[in-house]
């Protein structure tokens, strides 16, 4: 029952209705008999410091932040955690006993989570990832500050791939189609293969031993996952980053870790309702 005690959490974004937050969160709540409740709020371009004025005005117990808002909400919010501020972006808001705002990015730590979970430790592997835009920025700082020995990013854009790799400190660097085959973890961070049965890499360049993870989760079983099983490799769908790092968040908020596997079956069930 929703009361004058219940605590509001949200997220923000343009265009946000398509968001599984609100069902991953509000399972997780209930299933743990917190008194929260969490909504998707559509905020224009341009706004996010006003989002941030309400939570405030409010008394909103947290808030997920997802595009186009990341930026600005990192340089609106009071302080940073060490990942927001490396990255310049925020994908949650935690409003502190004081009243002041910390934001933290929770996306890579929810992918590394993700791998965990999945039996991938990532401390010295070499890895290579594909892509060098926000969810490949928060991969790579992930990946690095999880140990990986080698990190090296693959994309169209040199400039953006020297910046993403960057994120890694020694570890990082620009990689080549070289790097695809040789890496023991591949990382999709493009939107390639969302929606469609498109592949971000030759099918060839995939073998047994590696892990393949892929951060697109609609379609959940991507053509590069289906790809890398029949090559013999292992795979990580992409709805393991987004419940992992849902579950950062409320842990953030709340100081305990909700359930995995009750978020997963929300987003599964979410996801089997929408149209294919």
């Amino acid at each position: 029952m929703i009361s004058a005690t219940t605590t509001v959490a949200a997220v923000i974004g343009s265009p946000v209705g398509h968001s599984l937050s609100p069902a991953l969160h509000n399972a997780a709540f209930a299933a743990s008999g917190a008194d929260w409740v969490y909504a998707a709020f559509e905020v224009e371009p341009g706004q996010a410091r006003a989002a941030l004025d309400a939570v405030r005005v409010l008394g909103l117990g947290g808030l997920s932040v997802t595009m186009p808002h990341k930026e600005d909400v990192a340089a609106a919010v009071d302080e940073l955690d060490p990942a927001a501020a490396a990255l310049h972006s925020v994908n949650t808001v935690v409003r502190l006993p004081d009243g002041r705002l910390r934001g933290h990015s929770t996306d890579g730590a929810g992918f590394v989570a993700s791998l965990g979970a999945a039996g991938v430790d990532v401390a010295g592997m070499r890895v290579t990832v594909l892509g060098a835009g926000g969810a490949a920025r928060a991969v790579v700082d992930a990946l690095a500050r999880a140990g990986a020995a080698d990190v090296a990013v693959v994309n169209r854009s040199l400039d953006r791939a020297v910046a993403c790799a960057g994120l890694a400190g020694a570890a990082g660097r620009v990689g080549g189609e070289a790097d695809i085959a040789g890496a023991e973890l591949l990382v999709n961070a493009t939107s390639i293969g969302m929606g469609t049965v498109e592949m971000p890499v030759d099918p060839g360049w995939l073998h047994d031993g590696q892990v393949v993870a892929d951060l697109v989760y609609h379609p959940l079983r991507t053509a590069l996952l289906v790809a890398a099983e029949a090559a013999g490799a292992r795979t990580v769908d992409g709805l393991g980053m987004l419940v992992h790092q849902a579950a950062l968040q409320q842990e953030l908020w709340l100081g305990v870790l909700p359930d995995i596997g009750v978020m997963r079956s929300a987003a599964l069930r979410e996801l089997d309702a929408r149209p294919r």
